[in-house]
């Protein structure tokens, strides 16, 4: 038994140890962007990078955990403004200005997860493949707004590859638009937002809300 609570204050040490190391990353992505190195991680969290390595294995496991990181409070925040009191049309708007909103608070660290670097060959000590790894982030984007979609939309027989492929594409739309946008500011966000659920409005404006779901 005192084996047994040993290994669950170890196990215990070691996630709260890793979330500690999770947010000095965080600090250093929000500073530094996509130039963001690991020795500047370990400096912030007051390690060697020897050590950093051991919790995270390599420079993709900490990309990784990062991005799982910032990829959950996205979709919890997604999810909110899905259930939020409201009609259909305003919680579409809700969910698009969400994720708009989401880059738009924190865009060098959307830029350190999802956007290559503008630098050709930066430099080795830099570490990060920055911006290469977000087809996975948006795959996963997809696939639970998909299911989301699914659970909600009857969308008739075909209801859950229908839910798929609108899941994907709507999370590509976002990324495209929401990319355009961050860097260029043609226009508000509100504009964005109202043109977007525009353009999306046509076929979801006359499904039905799934028999026994939560609603949509």
């Amino acid at each position: 038994m005192e084996t047994a609570r040993g290994a669950e204050r170890q196990r215990t040490a070691a996630e709260r140890r890793r979330r500690e190391l999770l947010e000095a990353a965080d600090r250093v992505v929000l500073r530094d962007g996509p130039k963001a190195s690991m020795n500047a991680i370990a400096a912030e969290a007051g390690i060697t990078k020897p050590i950093l390595y051991r919790h995270f294995g390599d420079k993709g496991g900490l990309y990784r955990a990062l991005a799982k990181r910032h990829t959950d409070a996205l979709l919890s925040a997604l999810r909110a403004a899905l259930d939020a009191p409201s009609e259909r049309r305003a919680r579409v708007e809700a969910t698009l200005d969400t994720y708009l909103a989401a880059i738009e608070a924190r865009p060098q660290v959307y830029r350190f997860l999802m956007h290559p670097s503008d630098d050709a060959a930066p430099p080795p000590e830099q570490g990060f493949d920055v911006g290469r790894h977000s087809a996975p982030l948006l795959r996963r984007l997809g696939e639970e707004l998909g299911k989301v979609i699914v659970e909600r939309v009857d969308l008739g027989p075909d209801s859950e590859q229908m839910a798929r492929i609108w899941g994907h594409g709507i999370v590509g739309m976002m990324h495209a638009a929401g990319d355009w946008w961050l860097g260029d500011r043609p226009c508000s966000r509100e504009q964005l937002v109202r043109s977007l659920a525009d353009l999306l409005w046509g076929r979801l404006a006359d499904a039905g809300d799934l028999p026994g779901g939560p609603g949509f």
